[in-house]
Order: structure tokens, then sequence, then C-alpha cells
């Protein structure tokens, strides 16, 4: 089974961004948690992050026919990006939203998100933690059918 990360733009400035919203892991340490995971569910993770917009929609269109499923940070794209939702609804993969903060206690324009209803579910708000819980719930989720 392969489940995809996708991860939006900024993130690669986790650690030094903003700790005291984000909190002190980087990406990579992130990364090596899910994959820790991964290997203990005995699933395969594709790890993606990208500051372009047009480089995510890439690569969400590239897991068609290839994963069996995702996690999505969009970051600052959870609330702008049509062309990103347009992506997910293309490839109609099962996808988890991931966020490290609690949007929906952040200003108004990152309370909305366009992606959460696609999601078989939204993970918000408990930092590097959230990756792992939704990689263990989207794998149960699809072993379970």
């Amino acid at each position: 089974m392969l489940i995809a990360v996708v991860n939006g733009p900024n993130l690669n400035l986790l650690g030094t961004r903003e700790p005291e919203l984000y909190g002190r892991a980087t990406l990579a340490e992130i990364e090596h948690q899910v994959r820790a995971t991964a290997g203990t569910l005995g699933v395969t993770v594709e790890w993606i992050q990208s500051n372009h917009e047009g480089a995510l929609v890439e690569a969400v269109q590239g897991l068609a026919g290839r994963a069996d499923g995702a996690l999505i940070n969009a970051a600052a794209l959870t609330h702008t990006s049509l062309a990103l939702r347009d992506a997910l609804l293309a490839v109609r993969l099962p996808f988890i939203e991931v966020h490290l903060s609690n949007i929906f206690a952040r200003e108004p324009a990152r309370r909305e998100s366009l992606l959460a209803d696609l999601a078989i579910g939204v993970v918000t708000g408990l930092g590097g933690r959230g990756y792992v819980l939704a990689l263990e719930a989207l794998v149960e989720r699809l072993r379970d059918g």
C-alpha cells in the first residue's frame, strides 16, 4: 500500500517558523516519525513538499493509479487553491487533511478549508503527531474497505 504525504508552502521552514504556533519539530523530523509508523503498519510512504501550487497540483495528478491514499497538508493553499481542490477531485484519491495548528482557532481567513469536504477526515491542531494519527486512521480505513 502506497500513501502519499503532500506538504504545501512554507512547511520546509518548520522548526524555525513561528515555533510557538507550529512547534519546534522540523519537517524532516515529522517525516521520520511518519516513515517509522508506516514501517510498523507495513505501508510505503511517498513524501512530497513544494512551495509552488502548480508543482503540488502536478504531484497530486501523478498519484492517480499509483497511490492508495494520501495525507494532505496544503498549508496556506488549503484556504485559497481551487486548482489543488480540482486535482484532488479529478484523482479521487481518499485523503485525510492535516494541519499542525488548529485552523479553526486562527484568523478568519484560515478557518475555511477548500479541501475538507472532499477529505475522509481532518486532523488539526495536534502538531506533528497529527500526521501519525492521520496515517494510522487512513491505513485502517483503507484496509477495512
